[in-house]
């Protein structure tokens, strides 16, 4: 199956957390999306790795992309070496994505950064034909996505371009509801996190609010880029 889009996410939560309001956007355009988790997050204060993985379900649902996967490398402690490289050449290959949208640059979170660089990085790598890798016992062919886009987490980065997600700000906050286990509930009786607060939880739509009250839309999700985003003509930009 080939994807338009595949997000990358370090755990699960992270791609709806930096880049629903695209993903459900470009959907409700026809294009097809894919999220592949690095992790399980098992290591999640709250819940379990097997709350997580419901929860992605349903969050998955709810987006309506085409496919989801797990590669359930190390809550915290996978690395950017040879065999998670190909791990994620695999999916690359398997799903050949225009583009790809990953993990913070930087970030709170150790998982994120490391995340993202992996991706990019397997990214490159997909493309070179002397890199021979194999998907259920057929060599697969290489592949290299067009664009590699960075999704904004924690921290408060400078995006290079912002996606106007006006009209999806409520299927982005209902995915995030999807981890139920994660985020905030007044009944809750879990140890509380930077993330189950209710301002964290408001913070998903005033965020993408002021990234919108900067371009002069309703809401927006911020990305920063690898290399020159290109217009065909000035009168494009909005």
């Amino acid at each position: 199956m080939k994807l338009d889009i595949l997000a990358f996410g370090a755990h699960p939560d992270d791609v709806e957390l930096g880049c629903a309001g695209t993903i459900t956007k470009e959907i409700k355009n026809g294009k097809k999306v894919g999220i592949i988790d690095l992790t399980q997050g098992e290591l999640g204060t709250r819940g379990s790795a097997e709350t997580r993985a419901q929860e992605a379900a349903k969050a998955a649902e709810i987006l309506g992309v085409q496919v989801r996967e797990n590669l359930k490398f190390r809550d915290g402690f996978f690395v950017n070496d040879e065999a998670h490289q190909l791990a994620i050449i695999q999916m690359i290959r398997k799903y050949q994505p225009e583009i790809v949208l990953c993990n913070a640059i930087t970030d709170r979170h150790i998982d994120h950064g490391k995340g993202s660089k992996l991706t990019s990085d397997a990214c490159f790598l997909s493309g070179l034909r002397k890199i021979e890798t194999q998907l259920d016992h057929q060599p697969q062919t290489a592949w290299r996505p067009k664009h590699v886009y960075h999704y904004i987490q924690w921290q408060d980065i400078r995006p290079d371009i912002v996606v106007d997600i006006s009209g999806h700000i409520d299927t982005k906050v209902a995915s995030v509801l999807a981890y139920a286990s994660q985020f905030y509930d007044a009944n809750s009786t879990a140890p509380t996190t930077p993330i189950s607060s209710k301002n964290f939880l408001d913070s998903i739509e005033y965020r993408a609010a002021d990234l919108g009250r900067m371009i002069g839309v309703a809401h927006a999700e911020g990305f920063t880029v690898e290399r020159y985003v290109a217009v065909d003509s000035i009168f494009n930009l909005i």
